[in-house]
């Protein structure tokens, strides 16, 4: 009787389970289907000799094919697929024919509780890699990975297979369980990648140690960050405002940061406030969903338009006066003659610096076309000329720092094309092209947004400036008064708690920044703020200065330029 109870396992439909073939060895006894099964249980010995040698495979730059192998050989038996990503479908109405068999297939699937139909339903929740492709060669422009844990392994093996991706663009990485320590690991993989990777987005990841400032270091190339929904408090504020700018270095590449939906208070906006004083590249600021009151808001208006430097600031400023200062006397001592006077010798340093860091680029960069130095000493008054006209604000010439300190400027992208241009010099079109692409952003009303970023918009190349320090300044009762910021464009503040008194003094900012706009000096250079969102505040929709607020900005805004230039052709057409 023992014998014939052991037998109808042998011989069951249900054999064929792993479990059942796995431990039962009569399952090989059962002639050809047993034979053809067994090599499915031999998985894991694969797995085993692969994971040794993964190094030896060789990309092929399809990451459904190259992500598939390495997890073979790294010894995973379950992992996700590689799937397009989905587009949503348009709104449609089923007739009244079609209307039918929705509703039989549904009393049908209702009344089936099969595993197949399951999975099927719930097919949607199962991990992937999302990724969008290019419409014309079909390599892989972003990669979304959402709601599943991205392990260190993981992350080996994107270090693998993403550097063969020459097209890759943009990765996003939504509540994937990052830690500090894979957000490090994460890091290190990203010089690997293809040099148009600019967009890096990790939202619903939150650090305890908030170590996001990493990913805007000196040697960073990422163009747009967004980090919202990270519980980032004024700590991290602190971190990220340090990596935008800090008195001896400064980041030049980042042009967007997205910290909304965070738990950034009066104190943390200080913070960011304070590393917009010396950048000069970040166009665009989000600070939505915060905790700021009227004493952040008013930090961060003072950056907003001419600010007091501090004692330290000063003495550094003439630091690289005097650095700059001895080697255009070395290099050209016949115009250091005429320093005698004192306010003529204070003149030259403050303006002449500028006019000198082109002569030192000619000499030191070849790609572009050096002109004759005694020519350039003989027209150095009108290099001045020129850095007059082109105001407090902006400084038109890019020589390349010295030393890391002197390096503090951001790209400048915004503030240098017309004066290159115009000196014959076109080596450096990107500011140009920066300004135009974030133009053509706002016309079409994407506004830097981080759905869909035009290629342009993230290939980008970075652009060297003069240091903030030395631009232009003004002296008033025995301070030093430096033009403020005026190349970030964008700045989000809604659903914060800024009242009628943080309210105001944005007001005086749009009212410097709309005057400066309107003078000659401002007609080649950033002229600042060109959206400006306050909305959801602790202010009434009818105060008086938000009012007046939205007046200003109305024609600043390329937005409502652009509709408005629509609607005159309608206008006059009826």
């Amino acid at each position: 009787m023992s014998g014939e109870a052991s037998a109808p396992p042998a011989t069951s439909p249900r054999a064929p389970r792993p479990g059942i073939q796995k431990s039962s060895g009569a399952v090989t006894k059962k002639g050809d289907r047993g034979a053809k099964e067994k090599p499915a249980t031999v998985l894991p010995p694969v797995g085993e000799e692969e994971p040794k040698n993964p190094e030896e495979y060789q990309c092929t730059g399809i990451l459904e094919v190259d992500f598939a192998e390495l997890c073979t050989r790294w010894g995973y038996t379950d992992f996700p697929k590689v799937v397009t990503r989905p587009r949503p479908q348009p709104t449609f109405a089923p007739s009244a024919s079609t209307s039918e068999k929705p509703t039989v297939d549904d009393q049908r699937l209702s009344g089936s509780c099969s595993l197949n139909s399951l999975e099927s339903k719930y097919v949607f929740f199962r991990p992937t890699i999302q990724v969008e492709l290019e419409p014309e060669d079909k390599s892989v422009k972003e990669i979304y990975i959402r709601g599943w844990k991205v392990e260190e392994r993981i992350l080996g093996i994107f270090s693998k297979c993403l550097p063969s991706l020459s097209q890759l663009q943009a990765i996003n990485l939504w509540k994937v369980g990052l830690t500090d320590k894979t957000l490090t690991t994460f890091i290190a993989l990203l010089p690997l990648c293809s040099s148009t990777l600019r967009k890096v987005s990790l939202e619903g990841n939150p650090l305890p140690e908030q170590s996001y400032h990493k990913l805007m270091a000196a040697d960073s190339t990422i163009a747009h960050l967004s980090l919202r929904n990270n519980n980032i408090d004024d700590h991290g504020a602190q971190l990220l405002g340090q990596a935008l700018s800090t008195l001896h270095s400064c980041n030049r590449t980042l042009v967007s940061l997205n910290l909304g939906f965070n738990h950034i208070g009066d104190e943390g906006a200080g913070y960011i406030a304070d590393g917009l004083r010396l950048n000069r590249s970040l166009l665009w600021l989000s600070l939505a969903h915060n905790r700021i009151q009227d004493k952040g808001a008013l930090k961060l208006a003072e950056v907003l338009r001419p600010f007091e430097l501090t004692h330290i600031e000063v003495v550094e400023r003439r630091r690289l006066l005097l650095e700059k200062g001895s080697q255009e006397r070395s290099r050209s001592p016949s115009t250091s003659r005429h320093g005698d006077s004192k306010t003529e010798r204070d003149k030259n340093q403050l303006m002449g610096v500028s006019s000198f860091a082109l002569v030192e680029k000619d000499k030191t960069q070849t790609v572009k076309t050096p002109k004759g130095l005694g020519k350039k000493k003989e027209k150095s008054g009108e290099v001045v000329k020129k850095e007059e006209k082109s105001g407090p604000g902006q400084s038109p010439t890019q020589g390349t720092p010295k030393k890391e300190d002197s390096a503090k400027a951001g790209k400048g992208k915004v503030t240098i094309p017309e004066q290159k241009l115009s000196k014959g010099k076109g080596a450096k079109t990107g500011s140009k092209e920066k300004r135009s692409i974030l133009m053509e952003s706002e016309h079409s009303g994407q506004s830097l947004d981080y759905n869909r970023p035009s290629k342009h918009q993230l290939v980008g190349e970075a652009t060297e400036m003069v240091n903030p320090l030395l631009e232009p300044v003004e002296h008033r009762d025995g301070k030093v008064f430096m033009p403020g910021n005026k190349v970030l464009l964008h700045l989000n503040l809604l659903r914060n708690r800024i009242t009628e008194v943080g309210l105001e003094a944005f007001l005086t900012v749009v009212q410097y920044q709309a005057q400066f706009a309107k003078s000659k000096s401002a007609s080649k250079g950033p002229v600042g703020l060109l959206w400006l969102s306050l909305a959801k505040n602790c202010f009434s929709p009818q105060c008086p200065a938000y009012a007046m607020i939205q007046e200003l900005m109305l024609p600043r805004d390329p937005i409502s330029k652009c509709r408005h230039k629509e609607e005159e052709p309608v206008a006059s057409s009826t």
